[in-house]
């Protein structure tokens, strides 16, 4: 029998160590702490990472893809295609600026979108595509783009899992398209809460700029740093999205990390793997079929066996932390009273049986063995009693 562990293991929790520690205090110490060239170096350092031409930081994933549909123009009586299987944040900014979600089904395996159940959902009133590199999985890029070019359909990759993530070698971001990162506390790296946009597109660019902040043009540091014109005009009202330089030198710090963080979390990964081989009961992640690199962002495998609300029950007498990524969109009460119901069979199957179990690169082999042992335990008592 498994004795229950004194400390709670938790889902998820960032990784900082002294680097980051250091790049923050240097920055406090610079006194320049709002947007600045740490900014710019942060963003220099994305495009380097993604291959794309420009990397615009922002305050969150979610304030990043709100820039986005609104730099596109899309609005009232636009579609834009989507899985459910995603955090709510993305429904909720195509809703909120009038337009549809339309929901494609996904791969039951990987839980990524489905890309070959995309071209029937395309209408003329189609704006864009939003694949979701799920878990650190990325979808398939190839064939999404190639349906998109031929109908002229902009994509916008969801790539709040996928730092890291590649497909046949280019990384997310990097497919000519639109991709939105995030660097939420729990995400392979961090600023605290923050985000990226990358893309290849000069107008575009000058326009998210001016989006990001009030409608001002020119960044704060380039308007009060020496030399700098403080004067400015507005031709657009815009939000206040941008990242500041204390969080741009803790992302600059994670990413200088981010090949021991992925790394660790695929070993950890490997790890699960090994432990819940051939458990009955438990379904593991699949692989997509093309040539790809994960991330590992989640690990989220499919309990069969038992009501999964008792699952989670159980888990918690072992203290261990758990995560639902995601519950549908297709089912948020909203999304059903003002788009209808749509049936999506295998986004349903699966998220009856998803659980996210803790990963991240600060867990010891033994804190996935507990995990592994446990569940194996919870899994073999009859009817989880």
């Amino acid at each position: 029998m498994v004795e229950s562990r004194e400390e709670f293991l938790p889902l998820n929790k960032p990784s900082i160590g002294e680097a980051e520690i250091a790049a923050v205090t240097a920055c406090l110490k610079s006194k320049w702490i709002t947007t600045g060239p740490l900014c710019a170096q942060f963003e220099e350092q994305f495009t380097a990472l993604t291959g794309a031409r420009y990397a615009l930081s922002v305050v969150s994933a979610t304030a990043g893809m709100h820039l986005a549909l609104l730099a596109l123009g899309i609005g009232p009586g636009d579609e834009v295609i989507t899985p459910s299987m995603t955090f709510a944040s993305t429904v909720n900014m195509v809703a909120r600026l009038g337009a549809k979600p339309v929901f494609a089904d996904i791969r039951y395996d990987t839980l990524t979108i489905d890309a070959e159940r995309i071209e029937a959902l395309i209408t003329p009133r189609t704006r864009a595509i939003i694949p979701v590199h799920f878990a650190g999985a990325p979808a398939d890029m190839d064939r999404i783009g190639e349906i998109a070019a031929r109908f002229g359909v902009t994509v916008i990759e969801d790539a709040a899992h996928a730092v890291g993530t590649r497909l046949r070698g280019t990384h997310a971001g990097g497919f000519g398209g639109i991709a939105i990162f995030s660097f939420h506390p729990l995400k392979n790296i961090t600023t605290g809460e923050g985000g990226m946009i990358t893309h290849n597109d000069d107008t575009l660019q000058n326009r998210l700029r001016i989006l990001r902040f009030h409608g001002i043009e020119r960044d704060a540091w380039k308007r009060y740093g020496k030399g700098g014109n403080p004067e400015y005009d507005i031709s657009e009202p815009g939000y206040k999205y941008n990242l500041t330089d204390i969080q741009a030198a803790l992302g600059i710090a994670q990413l200088g990390r981010l090949d021991e963080f992925n790394a660790r979390r695929r070993a950890l990964v490997n790890l699960y793997r090994e432990g819940l081989a051939g458990v009955a009961g438990v379904e593991l992640p699949g692989d997509p079929p093309y040539p790809h690199t994960h991330s590992h962002h989640l690990f989220v495998p499919k309990v069969c066996a038992m009501e999964r609300g008792l699952f989670m029950e159980r888990l918690s007498e072992y203290n261990i932390g758990y995560g639902l990524h995601f519950p549908p969109c297709h089912g948020l009460t909203y999304v059903t009273a003002r788009f209808g119901v749509t049936s999506l069979p295998e986004t349903e199957r699966a998220a009856a049986r998803i659980i996210s179990l803790p990963l991240f690169p600060d867990m010891t082999d033994q804190d996935v063995g507990y995990v592994c042992a446990a569940v194996r335990e919870i899994l073999s008592r009859p009817g989880g009693a």
